[in-house]
């Protein structure tokens, strides 16, 4: 009877350890998404295509005037910390991850975000 009940105790103890790293594995899973649905101010994502900024020779997206006059006049806005390589990246050129609440990540790279993906 001791070793069944041993068993059952491992038992209730593995299970909702495994289910808690499930689930912390599936809340950091980012999915690439195209920066056009991106509001690049506040770092969120969009079902539809945002309003373009033209800086320069680069395109940012906001999601309202207030945004593209943000974008427009807030070098600083332009860029983020890559979370893996520790790096800054212009949004324009970065390879963009949304996690399961709607909020965007920038990688340098595909390889970064891959990397970010892994648990």
């Amino acid at each position: 009877m001791r070793p069944i009940l041993n068993a059952l105790f491992m038992l209730f103890v593995a299970v909702p350890a495994f289910a808690h790293e499930a689930t912390q594995a599936a809340e950091h899973w980012l999915e690439p998404v195209e920066a056009e649905y991106v509001c690049m101010v506040n770092d969120t994502v969009f079902e539809k295509p945002q309003i373009p900024v033209e800086v320069g020779d680069k395109t940012y997206y906001g999601c309202c005037m207030g945004c593209v006059s943000t974008l427009q006049n807030d070098t600083a806005i332009r860029s983020a910390i890559d979370p893996v390589s520790g790096n800054q990246v212009d949004k324009t050129e970065a390879v963009i991850g949304v996690d399961a609440d709607g909020k965007v990540y920038y990688f340098e790279t595909l390889e970064n975000l891959e990397k970010y993906n892994k648990p």
